[in-house]
Parts: C-alpha cells; sequence; structure tokens
C-alpha cells in the first residue's frame, strides 16, 4: 500500500535540526512531497540532496532561502518535470512533477496572500493559471496527485474561527469558490473524503500559542483524480510532528 505525505517544512534546514529525519524514516513514507525548503541544492548538504533510501529531487526559487520544494520517492520516477512553464511562478520554484508508471505526484507551493495587496493579486492570478495549467497537464496525465501547500482554507469547517476570519486572506470567499470549481473539475479533496465530519488543522500561527490552543487552518491538501478516488484507503494528518509551523498531511493509496 503506497504512502504519500506533504509536508511545507518553513525551511528545510530548520526542520532538520528539529528532528525531521528521525520522524521522516519512523514514517517511512513512499513519497514525500516538501514546501518552503527555502534552499538551493547547492547550499545544502549530500545528506538532504541524496537521502538514505530514496530518489531527492529540488525546485528552487531563484531568490535564495525563499519559498522552493522537493520531492522524496523510493521508486525512481520515469520523468521529472521541474516547474510549470510559466516564468513568474517557476521563479519562485512553486510546482516540482514526478512521473511513474501508473501515476504523477506534483508538491504544489500555491503563493500566500497575507503580506498585502500586491502579493494577493499574485497569489490569485495564480490561482487562475493554476486551473487551465492542470486541465490540460491531465490531458496527457490522467491519474494526478497534488500535494502541497494551497493557502486556502476551503470551509468553515477547515477553520478555528470562520468569522472572524471571513476578511482574511486564504480564506476569502473568491479563495473558497476557487478551491470548489477546482475540485468540481474532477479531483478529491482525500482528507474531507475521508474524513467528512472531521475537524483537524494543518497550519498554526506562531503567536499567541495558537498551536497549543488548536487554533489553526487546513491548508495543506492532497487531491486525487477521481480516477483515483477508489484507491484511497486512508487520508490522515499527523499533528505530533512538530519540525515547522505546518503538520504533514498524509495518504495511504492501494
Amino acid at each position: 500500500m503506497p504512502s504519500i505525505i506533504s509536508y511545507n517544512v518553513n525551511g528545510i534546514r530548520a526542520a532538520i535540526k528539529k528532528g525531521f529525519w528521525e520522524w521522516l524514516y519512523a514514517e517511512n513514507p513512499d513519497i514525500i512531497c516538501l514546501q518552503e525548503t527555502k534552499a538551493h541544492t547547492n547550499d545544502l548538504d549530500f545528506t538532504i540532496t541524496q537521502p538514505e533510501s530514496y530518489h531527492a529531487f529540488f525546485h528552487a526559487a531563484e531568490k535564495k532561502g525563499y519559498s522552493s520544494v522537493a520531492i522524496f520517492s523510493k521508486e525512481k520516477p520515469l520523468q521529472v518535470a521541474y516547474g510549470c512553464g510559466m516564468e513568474k511562478y517557476d521563479a519562485e520554484g512553486r510546482f516540482l512533477r514526478l512521473d511513474f508508471a501508473d501515476f504523477s505526484v506534483m508538491s504544489v507551493y500555491l503563493p500566500s496572500g497575507t503580506s498585502g495587496d500586491e502579493r494577493q493579486a499574485f497569489k490569485e492570478e495564480c490561482l487562475a493559471d493554476f486551473l487551465p495549467y492542470i486541465t490540460e497537464l491531465r490531458k496527457t496525465i490522467p491519474n494526478l496527485i497534488l500535494c502541497g501547500d494551497f493557502n486556502i482554507a476551503h470551509q468553515d469547517i477547515d477553520i478555528h474561527s470562520p468569522k472572524t476570519n471571513k476578511n482574511s486572506s486564504g480564506f476569502l470567499p473568491q479563495e473558497k469558490a476557487w478551491m470548489t470549481d477546482f475540485l468540481a473539475t474532477g479531483f478529491t479533496d482525500t482528507f474531507r473524503y475521508l474524513n467528512p465530519s472531521s475537524q483537524a488543522y494543518s497550519w498554526w500561527s506562531y503567536r499567541a500559542n495558537a498551536r497549543i490552543n488548536n487554533k489553526g487552518w487546513r491548508i495543506d491538501y492532497l487531491l486525487v483524480t477521481d480516477t483515483l478516488k477508489d484507491k484511497c484507503l486512508s487520508a490522515s494528518i499527523l499533528p505530533e510532528a512538530e519540525h515547522s509551523d505546518h503538520c504533514p498531511v498524509k495518504l495511504v493509496l492501494s
């Protein structure tokens, strides 16, 4: 039963200092998609770029210490696609895809709009571009798994205080509507599909003891094309992993 994890590590070197490797090898996923690695491969030790038991791939932002994604896979992929072919997003290291015989896995890090109007506009531009990009990709890759930080809490159940956050980036009406429309094109939110009434979060602010008080947001997703929906055995959130302000999300497939 293959297992896939998605994890925004908020700096891979910082996560390693907090016990990331020990956790990873205990969890032992077949594939782990990372976001916000915040590192160029030439700045990383070989123990990170060539981890034991895994093939490792990285797509870094041009700006050092910013954004960037990676995927570690036990099985060697048939093909690796770095970026999405749109320079403004690829310069920020937001997409990385591995193709296997029966499916493809993509590490996705959609922009945050929390720093102000300019980045919120960039985020919404990216959302508008991402849907047709994925729609076109699915013509040749029908079995696709999107793993990552979408920076959107989709529904009231996915956020600790929906009323007070109704005007917050990540929970704006247009963002929630985008997620609804995106799923309607033929994707399943695996955690919500298998845990329809579970209120669990994958990100907490560093402020005001948010994690201790479990005042969080579910913004990290494992989305599968509906062609893979019936193969989903379990989907879980792993808050006990504390290497980041996010925690990992996990999917087990048959």
